[in-house]
C-alpha cells in the first residue's frame, strides 16, 4: 500500500502542477512511513513542503492554498495528531462551498495513517473516522488494499471537495497485490463486494477487511464480504441489496462501539432491509476505552476468531 500511494502521488503531481504535498517530515525524510519517499527529490521544496509540527497551521495553510487554486495534499503524521485540525476542517473546509453559495470550494486532501496493531504510543493508534463522517461537506475514504489505495487517492486528489483519506497503517506493508503502473481511478462512494455469498453479509473497511477475509476460512457458511471503501458518502445500496439476499448481517470495525460508523450501518440495515432480516444485526467493534498499549492491543482489536464467533451466533439465532 505504501508503494501504491507513493505512485499515485507521483503521477498526479507530474500531471497537475497545482498538486502540492505538505506536512510533517514529508519532504527530505519521505514521511514517517515513507509514503512520500522521493517526492522532494523529484518535485523540489516548493511543491513538497516540510512544515513545522503544527497541525492547525498545516490544515489552515491547505485551506488557503485550495481557495487560491492549488490542490494541496496535506498529511498529519498520525491519527491522533489530526485532532487539532478538526476546528478548521469543520468550521471552514467542510462548509466553504455552502457558505459561498458554490463560488468557492476547499479542494484539498488530508491524509494520515490510522488504527492500531503496530505497538505504537498513545495518540498513534486511534480510529477517528466517525468524527469526520459526522461532518457534512467532508468525504471520508479508507482503502483496504494497495489497488484500492492508489485508485482512491487519485480520485480524492481530483475531487473538488475536501477529502479525509485515512490509511490503515497495520496493512501498509502487510498486503501485496498487482497494481497497474498506468493511471486509473476507483470511484469515491462505491463499495467493493470482495466475496459473494448467500448465507450472511459481512461489512467492514480498512485493516479489518483483512481480518474478515481470514475469518471466512473459519466458518462453514457462505459469506458475502463487503468493503465499504468510503465511509462518507457511504454506498448503502450495495449493503442493503446484499442483506436482502442473505437475511443476516455482521458489521466489523476497529473503532470503539459508541456512536460509531458500525451503528450507522446497522441502523440503515434495520430501516431499509428490516423485513428481510432473519436475525438481529451484530456489531464486532473495539471497546469504549482508549486503545491500550502493545501488550493489550490484541485483546482490543477484533481478530478472525472473534469475527467467526459472531458470525456463528447470528447464523444460529
Amino acid at each position: 500500500m505504501v508503494e501504491a500511494l507513493n505512485i499515485a502521488l507521483k503521477q498526479e503531481m507530474a500531471k497537475d502542477s497545482s498538486v502540492i504535498v505538505l506536512g510533517e517530515d514529508v519532504g527530505k525524510d519521505g514521511g514517517v512511513f515513507r509514503v512520500t519517499d522521493g517526492l522532494w527529490e523529484k518535485f523540489g521544496g516548493e511543491r513538497v513542503i516540510d512544515t513545522p509540527l503544527a497541525e492547525s497551521a498545516i490544515i489552515g495553510a491547505s485551506i488557503g492554498l485550495a481557495l487560491g487554486g492549488m490542490k494541496p495534499v496535506c498529511e498529519a503524521q498520525f491519527d491522533g495528531f489530526s485532532l487539532p485540525m478538526l476546528d478548521q476542517l469543520i468550521s471552514h473546509a467542510s462548509r466553504i462551498r455552502w457558505r459561498s453559495r458554490g463560488r468557492f470550494a476547499a479542494h484539498l486532501v488530508l491524509r494520515f495513517p490510522y488504527g492500531g496493531g503496530i505497538r505504537a504510543l498513545e495518540h498513534h493508534s486511534d480510529s477517528p473516522e466517525a468524527y469526520y463522517a459526522h461532518t457534512p461537506g467532508l468525504k471520508v475514504v479508507i482503502p483496504s488494499s494497495p489497488y484500492d489505495a492508489k485508485g482512491l487517492l487519485v480520485s480524492a486528489i481530483r475531487d473538488p471537495d475536501p477529502v479525509v483519506f485515512m490509511e490503515p497503517k497495520r496493512v501498509y506493508r502487510a498486503i501485496r497485490e498487482d497494481v497497474p503502473e498506468t493511471e486509473y481511478t476507483v470511484p469515491i462512494g462505491k463499495a467493493n463486494v470482495v466475496q459473494e455469498g448467500s448465507d450472511i453479509t459481512l461489512v467492514s473497511w480498512g485493516a479489518m477487511v483483512r481480518e474478515c477475509k481470514e475469518a471466512l476460512a473459519l466458518t462453514p457458511y457462505s459469506v458475502e464480504l463487503i468493503d465499504l471503501r468510503t465511509i462518507s458518502p457511504m454506498d448503502t445500496k450495495t449493503v442493503i441489496e446484499s442483506v436482502k439476499k442473505t437475511g443476516r448481517a455482521v458489521v466489523v470495525q476497529e473503532a470503539p462501539r459508541n456512536c460509531s460508523v458500525s451503528a450507522e450501518v446497522a441502523a440503515t440495515i434495520q430501516k431499509e432491509a428490516f423485513l428481510s432480516l432473519k436475525a438481529p444485526v451484530k456489531r464486532v467493534t473495539g471497546f469504549d476505552t482508549v486503545i491500550p498499549f502493545a501488550r493489550m492491543e490484541g485483546f482490543y482489536i477484533a481478530d478472525e476468531k472473534r469475527i467467526a464467533k459472531e458470525i456463528e451466533k447470528v447464523m444460529k439465532f
